[in-house]
């Protein structure tokens, strides 16, 4: 199987949680969390992480509605998507993160980590959450 690098993004208003992968695509790992200040701000940090791990892909969580449509928090998330598409030049796959950030904060209260003053840890477990739905969907497809 190819080698793969892929950015996991939890795209929110305040903060943009990110994962990685190991080259194998095998399992996602939750990096960092960025405050969002602006749009020039956000590339740059991304650009960082998509330079050193050598990226090659941006997968991003999708916030449907529960009834499968695009809602306004969607429409927000792709219009961001595109915009950090053609800044950082990377394309970008989209996976239904609706669940996402109430799992992460799930696991976290099970391993007694949860704690409301640290959204940035939710929501980089969101996005290492959305990054590992789309390496096993990935790995499913390829078998």
């Amino acid at each position: 199987m190819e080698r793969i690098s892929a950015l996991g993004l939890d795209v929110g208003k305040k903060r943009i949680g990110v994962a990685g992968c190991d080259g194998t695509g095998l399992i996602a790992t939750g990096l960092t969390t960025i405050e969002r200040q602006s749009f020039p701000q956000d590339v740059q940090q991304l650009q960082a992480l998509v330079t050193e791990r050598e990226v090659q892909l941006l997968v991003i969580g999708l916030p449907y509605t529960m009834d499968g449509s695009i809602g306004f928090q969607a429409k927000q998330v792709q219009k961001f998507a595109k915009r950090i598409s053609k800044a950082l030049e990377l394309p970008i796959e989209y996976i239904d993160e609706r669940l996402t950030s109430v799992e992460a904060e799930t696991k976290l209260k099970a391993q007694k980590k949860y704690s409301r003053h640290n959204k940035g840890l939710v929501d980089r477990l969101a996005a290492t959450i959305i990054l590992q739905q789309w390496l096993d969907q990935r790995r499913a497809s390829l078998i």
